[in-house]
């Protein structure tokens, strides 16, 4: 049984040897696993997708090995197995690097851990050994605290590779022994670390894969002048999960925070928002709908250097704008964005176009500035040189909708391009 890595490995063997492989997976598997599963084995290997976690697989892939008499070769609690993952020390002996005065090792089960750190300990026992964990995965230090494996009542999965339930019991005495210290790093931290990676190397490595690089990012103040060696032990990296990582990247380097405001409901505040509050810093994301009549909500995702977020508290009081901060709030995640349409007067719903650059919002609403009130307006940084946001106007009167109208076609005004939506649309938005 496997979340997908030691399934390659498996699967590669029985192809080799003239034999047959029965491989027990998650339902939830990330595809590209699944393919280079079947890649590898081809013929050779029966794959059985099964539950919805590692464990639920593992106990399938036993209840076969008892029926069948066949052996069981378990993912990371197996001697041979784990003698397999220490070759990675071999390989960075023969790097010439070193030697090295920190080792961070992440940890699912144990095994990879345990057998380069017990490496370490016998070759260069003054390197300093971090096992790493994901927040809502430490089941080896769970273990070390409870003196014995223990199993987690919750296991996160967004680091796949490591979502590991209970260690093993021949990983967690090994761990034990020859690991320093153990530590967690949360998503975004792991999400910071691929970024790091793809900017410096064009390296995408798998979540669990880069939570070395984030362990020895977290504590880069205290490894100035250190010689440091992290692993990157997997690149199987679903597609369709890397604009979840893109967007966690910049909470997990402290670059990106999002902030909820409380404003005025009237037209030009949004603005005033901007030029009194946030001028300077790159706006990532905008969330808001109109909910009250004189107060309104919004949501605003910034990005700037971690000295300026560190003050920008201080700069919003001394504004007297009212604010607190949202990052990571799950409303904020799933970008729920309530909106109540019965207090709208003459709508008017686009699709915007603009330069995606520092200061471009700005500009646009510096060209509205008078001729409507926002309602609505829903934007997200995509990487494009073109930012494009659904943005809902509200007017007093018909007449005062069919001159903005008139002039957003002027093509005076500060954007790029524009769509209306369709009435269809329309309908669905404001009922």
């Amino acid at each position: 049984a496997s979340a997908g890595n030691h399934a390659q490995g498996v699967a590669l063997s029985p192809r080799r040897l003239g034999t047959r492989a029965t491989i027990f997976m998650p339902l939830s598997t990330p595809g590209m696993k699944q393919q280079s599963v079947r890649r590898l084995g081809g013929e050779s290997v029966d794959i059985r997708l099964v539950g919805d976690s590692y464990d639920e697989a593992s106990s399938e892939a036993r209840k076969l090995s008892r029926d069948k008499n066949m052996p069981y070769i378990h993912a990371y609690d197996d001697l041979l197995v784990m003698a397999g993952q220490g070759t990675i020390a071999d390989e960075i002996a023969m790097s010439g690097q070193g030697p090295f005065d920190v080792l961070f090792l992440q940890i699912g089960g144990g095994g990879l851990a345990a057998s380069i750190a017990t490496w370490f300990k016998h070759v260069s026992p003054s390197t300093k050994i971090i096992g790493v964990e994901g927040e809502n995965q430490a089941s080896m230090a769970a273990a070390v605290k409870a003196g014995k494996p223990v199993a987690l009542d919750y296991v996160d999965v967004f680091c796949d590779g490591t979502a590991v339930k209970q260690v093993g019991e021949l990983t967690y005495p090994i761990c034990r022994e020859v690991i320093d210290e153990f530590m967690t790093v949360s998503n975004d931290e792991v999400s910071a670390a691929i970024e790091v990676l793809w900017s410096s190397s064009r390296v995408i490595p798998e979540p669990s894969g880069a939570m070395g690089l984030a362990a020895a990012l977290k504590r880069k103040a205290e490894l100035q002048g250190k010689k440091v060696v992290t692993i990157l032990c997997g690149s199987n990296m679903d597609f369709h999960q890397l604009g979840n990582i893109a967007r966690a990247a910049g909470v997990g380097s402290a670059t990106e925070r999002f902030m909820r405001f409380h404003i005025g409901e009237r037209p030009g505040e949004l603005l005033r928002l901007l030029e009194s509050g946030l001028s300077g810093l790159n706006i990532v994301d905008f969330q808001y709908g109109k909910t009250h009549r004189t107060d309104s909500w919004p949501i605003l995702g910034v990005s700037g250097q971690s000295g300026e977020l560190e003050t920008l508290p201080a700069r919003l009081d001394k504004a007297g704008i009212g604010f607190e901060d949202v990052t990571s709030s799950p409303d904020v995640n799933f970008r729920v964005i309530p909106f109540h349409s019965n207090l709208i007067t003459h709508p008017y719903f686009i699709q915007l176009e603009f330069a995606e650059r520092k200061g471009a919002l700005h500009d646009f609403l510096q060209s509205v500035k008078g001729s409507a009130n926002i309602c609505y307006f829903n934007y997200q940084y995509t990487g494009e040189r073109v930012g494009r946001a659904l943005i809902g106007f509200e007017f007093p009167t018909e007449a005062d909708r069919s001159a903005f109208i008139e002039g957003m076609s002027s093509g005076h005004w500060q954007f790029r391009a524009f769509q209306e939506i369709p009435e269809s649309v329309l309908k669905r938005v404001v009922g």
